[in-house]
């Protein structure tokens, strides 16, 4: 299977310059139920007030590989193990807003178990994460609507591909 290749720009925000790429690893996260795991981000920033589905995932350390951070990411924000099934591709898009360029590396998993999860402060405090668990349809629909807020369309924009 030949892996997606997507390349985004922030039509929201103008671009004044770009100071930083970001790796970033991501996960379209199903159970043997079929069910899909997203994470839901409350949010009120210099991006605005906004409520966001995104799947799970997060910043690559710079002592990591992709899949490492990718299981690192899962077991802190949704507490599950996952087996890697393969690696979709890449979506690379940007935050005019915050003058970055992210380059998302997707993957499927599966979930082979749960246990914990550990959120930092900011995520609970700031962000108010929390998991929801959705069909692929429910998913579809969550977006669309999630994309009412300039955020919402950046982040739709880059994860209905997937």
């Amino acid at each position: 299977m030949q892996e997606l290749s997507i390349q985004l720009s922030d039509t929201k925000w103008p671009l004044t310059y770009t100071d930083h790429d970001r790796q970033i690893v991501r996960a379209i996260v199903v159970d043997d139920q079929q069910d899909f795991y997203f994470v839901r981000a409350k949010r009120d920033d210099n991006f605005g007030k906004a409520t966001l589905i995104e799947t799970f995932g997060g910043g690559v350390e710079a002592s990591e590989d992709l899949e490492t951070a990718l299981k690192r990411e899962l077991k802190e924000k949704l507490g599950a193990e996952v087996e890697i099934i393969t690696k979709i591709g890449v979506v690379s898009d940007y935050y005019n807003l915050i003058h970055r360029h992210n380059i998302n590396n997707y993957y499927l998993c599966e979930v082979t178990s749960f246990g914990e999860k550990h959120l930092t402060k900011d995520e609970i405090e700031d962000f108010h994460l929390s998991t929801l668990r959705l069909s692929y349809r429910d998913a579809e629909e969550e977006y669309k609507k999630c994309a009412e807020t300039k955020i919402g369309k950046l982040i739709a924009a880059r994860e209905l591909p997937v």
